[in-house]
């Protein structure tokens, strides 16, 4: 069985080619679908078809876009109500793909309408299991209360994944492969292995959720903890519901100005260092300067999908890698326009004296923005204030403003961006970032 895995790594994203006999089938598919082409020419392939394990909440899918360009058919489950062409995908249903046979299981749980696909190749077998099954744990169930054209109570989706896990596995051997759509780093889960794939075996015998436990315990643990729910995932479900449009012309739509201004919801991506030698007044600084860098997440969750925004770049090189950064949750569509600055009317961000703040504490008040999982696991300040930073915009106006204000997180890079909108919030505080200094206080 020839598999390909792509890996998007800032939403720690997989997705799949299946290729067999000049056949080729994509599964979870990202927004961008170049890689799938070149794979397919690489392998002298026809894509055939493109399966959905669910309406996915963290990314935006060219599904659409992918049957548009080559006319292969979309399987999902009729669960999903989705709003494009499509074929049912459910329990019972088959279709192949050169010699391989590719079969669907209904494994609600993460979502009412999740997935697995269970692809067989003589004495190979293979899962690709969505969201709902992933190395070390299984899909959190709390994102589809009010998204989707399946709604689902967290409680009832804990029930049904309880029930998955139980049931929907039985029959599979012990060495069939497992594809997850996510690996560690995915707000998807909690406790996601480093692992890109394993086995069923494995699974059975190392994964929590395969534990023999009550359906009570069961549901206990995976509500229990579950990481905060960025502001876009729902608007990503009803994208991908839809059908997202065709990558490069959505882009391409966006103005670009050099050395330019903006006023309103200004997104600065430059490195914190430039960002606070100079930047437009009341930008928000989410960094997207390494590839890896979590851009996607942090725009994601501190812009809302009501919003508009202006986003600042370093150069005019690096657009279209920053557009297609944007567009992969769906956002170019809240995109006004890309500038890159000119040089004047910039506010600069104060520098904060590390020794006085280490020997004086209590002259400044603490926020730390870190996820309220992280804050209750470990305390770097004892009087510090917690403010998750993908709450800041909407809390900023609880914290007191009669001491200079000290911003950190865990390593450095939250806090650029924390800093940043308390900067824009509370106009007449004084605010630092503690930025990676935060080390010395470990």
């Amino acid at each position: 069985m020839n598999i390909k895995q792509f890996e998007y790594k800032p939403l720690a994203h997989y997705s799949y080619a299946i290729v067999s006999n000049g056949e080729m089938a994509i599964v979870d598919p990202e927004r961008d679908p170049s890689q799938y082409y070149a794979f397919a020419k690489a392998n002298n392939a026809t894509i055939k078809a493109v399966i959905e394990t669910h309406p996915h909440a963290d990314f935006v899918s060219s599904h659409l876009e992918l049957h548009k360009e080559t006319g292969a058919t979309i399987y999902n489950s009729e669960k999903l109500g989705a709003d494009y062409p499509h074929q049912s995908f459910d329990d019972g249903d088959h279709i192949t793909i050169g010699d391989i046979t590719l079969k669907a299981i209904n494994t609600p749980g993460h979502s009412p309408d999740s997935i697995t696909i269970v692809a067989t190749d003589g004495d190979d077998t293979a899962l690709f299991t969505g969201d709902t099954l992933f190395i070390g744990d299984v899909g959190r169930p709390d994102l589809r209360e009010k998204a989707g054209n399946m709604q689902a109570k967290r409680e009832e989706l804990a029930g049904m994944m309880y029930d998955t896990v139980t049931t929907k596995f039985t029959d599979l051997p012990d060495d069939a492969v497992v594809y997850p759509a996510h690996g560690a780093g995915s707000l998807c889960g909690k406790n996601l292995s480093d692992a890109a794939s394993s086995t069923l075996g494995d699974e059975r015998r190392d994964n929590w959720a395969f534990k023999t436990q009550s359906k009570e315990d069961f549901m206990s643990t995976i509500l229990d903890g579950q990481p905060f729910i960025p502001s876009y995932f729902g608007y990503d479900v009803d994208i991908n519901k839809t059908g997202a449009d065709s990558l490069e012309p959505s882009i391409s739509e966006i103005p670009f100005e050099e050395n330019a201004s903006a006023t309103g919801l200004i997104v600065d991506m430059r490195d914190e260092a430039a960002f606070k030698k100079g930047h437009l007044k009341g930008s928000f600084n989410i960094q997207a300067v390494s590839e890896n860098a979590k851009f996607e997440t942090w725009l994601g969750s501190i812009v809302t999908p009501e919003d508009t925004f202006t986003l600042v770049i370093d150069t005019e090189e690096n657009k279209d890698a920053l557009l297609h950064r944007v567009a992969k949750i769906g956002y170019e569509k809240l995109l006004t326009k890309v500038i890159t600055l000119a040089q004047e009317n910039l506010e600069q961000t104060p520098s904060l004296d590390l020794a006085d703040f280490k020997e004086n504490p209590d002259n400044y008040t603490i926020v730390d923005i870190r996820n309220t999982s992280e804050v209750e696991e470990e305390k770097f300040f004892e009087n510090a204030l917690p403010h998750p930073l993908n709450e800041l915009r909407d809390t900023a106006s609880e914290i007191p403003t009669d001491k200079p204000i000290v911003v950190h997180c865990a390593g450095g890079y939250r806090s650029a961006a924390g800093s940043s909108i308390l900067q824009k919030k509370l106009a007449s505080a004084t605010v630092y970032d503690l930025s990676d200094n935060i080390e010395q206080f470990k």
